[in-house]
């Protein structure tokens, strides 16, 4: 009769100011002063090739993989929740940031939830009943398993699927 009461609640999780800083604190790197800018960094879509460049970066240069060591977490943040906004402004549906475990909780039959290895932010839609994990593609990308080759083809992708 009380049974409502106990309804797992979502937690929200706005990944919006964190994706700004993909462009608000950049390194002292030329090439990222150069194109990690909010001009190039608008949102859209074809915006994420920038990221894409970025991301090459940082996994093929000495330098970038120096920074991408000591501050793994700290980038698949920014950089995947940057890629989500994307998806979420181009998608135009009930996608919102929420943690992975409320989700879970609130939703416990998304079995994609089940490769979140840690509480992260993830897009989800109460309407459909379904999840996108910006952050974990990300962490993939950087650990050289991910199914996308890279973020825009996820980004193009997945905005075709929740369209």
């Amino acid at each position: 009769m009380y049974n409502f009461f106990n309804k797992a609640k979502l937690q929200k999780d706005d990944l919006k100011g964190i994706a700004k800083l993909i462009y608000q604190d950049v390194s002292n790197d030329s090439w990222d002063k150069e194109n990690l800018t909010k001009r190039n960094l608008d949102f859209t879509i074809e915006s994420v090739r920038y990221i894409d460049m970025y991301t090459k970066r940082l996994m093929d240069t000495e330098f970038g993989t120096e920074i991408l060591g000591k501050h793994f977490d700290n980038l698949v943040l920014r950089i995947g929740a940057y890629v989500g906004e994307v998806i979420k402004s181009n998608v135009k549906q009930d996608f919102y940031w929420y943690d992975s475990d409320s989700v879970q909780n609130f939703s416990p039959n998304l079995i994609e939830l089940h490769s979140v290895t840690k509480t992260q932010g993830v897009l989800y839609s109460k309407k459909k009943d379904k999840v996108i994990l910006p952050l974990s593609v990300v962490s993939q990308l950087f650990k050289g398993n991910c199914s996308y080759s890279n973020l825009l083809t996820y980004v193009e992708e997945t905005i075709k699927q929740n369209c």
